[in-house]
């Protein structure tokens, strides 16, 4: 793994990793946000049991597997300057992405737990219209009581909000506070609270999520093929490897 710093923060400098369909051919992207002490191969293989063809799936590396290093309940301030770094560093993917041919209403980011956290974040401070959002057991960042004043519009985005009501790391409250916030912002959000889950991604979210790409993925084929575009089950690039979270 690259550990290399750039002098703009610390996740500057770091390689992405990807997996599915090459970007230069591809219908939809999704770019997946890790968790704490995990790693971009991790978050690719959560990214895979979403996986049509069709499909690129890009992780950007945190340095030192954690895009802040307290909780995403904390001040802001006791969080940087590594969460400005996150949120430029999954900036700076996005527009690579959409630099390779994939336009940001095809554009699907992903999070699960700090990276869920950090999905959230970066779509409210950067909102227009993506192929969805999606958040794992995560919330919008700030210390309780933080009043939202995010602006813009989201367009219809597709969002979608997955948590136990008994997380222990993320309180069900913050879940609904951020439920409002993207819906003030245009949103078409889904949140579901799921009694007794433990800190984790379950079957049930991820089918929504599968059916949630299907619509950017949907669009593109009908944009670039029309109704005689065939489809296919399976990667085109092999998946990277890495450790388990």
């Amino acid at each position: 793994m690259d550990t290399t710093q750039s002098p703009d923060g610390p996740h500057q400098g770091l390689t992405p990793r990807y997996a599915g369909a090459p970007l230069r051919v591809a219908d939809t992207a999704v770019v997946a946000l890790h968790g704490r002490g995990a790693t971009a191969e991790s978050v690719l293989r959560l990214a895979d049991e979403f996986h049509r063809h069709g499909v690129a799936s890009v992780a950007p590396q945190a340095h030192r597997n954690r895009w802040y290093p307290r909780s995403f309940l904390a001040p802001i301030d006791a969080n940087e300057p590594d969460l400005s770094s996150a949120i430029a560093a999954v900036d700076a993917t996005v527009d690579d992405v959409i630099d390779a041919g994939v336009p940001p209403e095809r554009v699907v980011v992903v999070g699960f737990s700090q990276g869920g956290c950090l999905a959230a974040e970066y779509v409210a401070r950067h909102p227009r219209r993506y192929g969805g959002l999606v958040v794992l057991s995560g919330g919008l960042i700030g210390p309780e009581g933080t009043t939202f004043e995010h602006t813009g519009d989201l367009a219809g985005t597709p969002v979608f909000l997955g948590c136990s009501d008994v997380d222990p790391h993320v309180p069900v409250e913050r879940v609904h506070e951020s439920r409002d916030v993207f819906e003030r912002l245009g949103g078409d959000v889904t949140e579901r609270i799921y009694p007794g889950m433990a800190h984790t991604v379950n079957d049930d979210e991820i089918a929504f999520v599968r059916t949630l790409i299907e619509g950017p993925v949907t669009l593109s084929r009908g944009e670039r093929h029309g109704d005689d575009a065939t489809t296919d089950d399976r990667p085109q690039d092999g998946v990277a490897t890495g450790v388990d979270e």
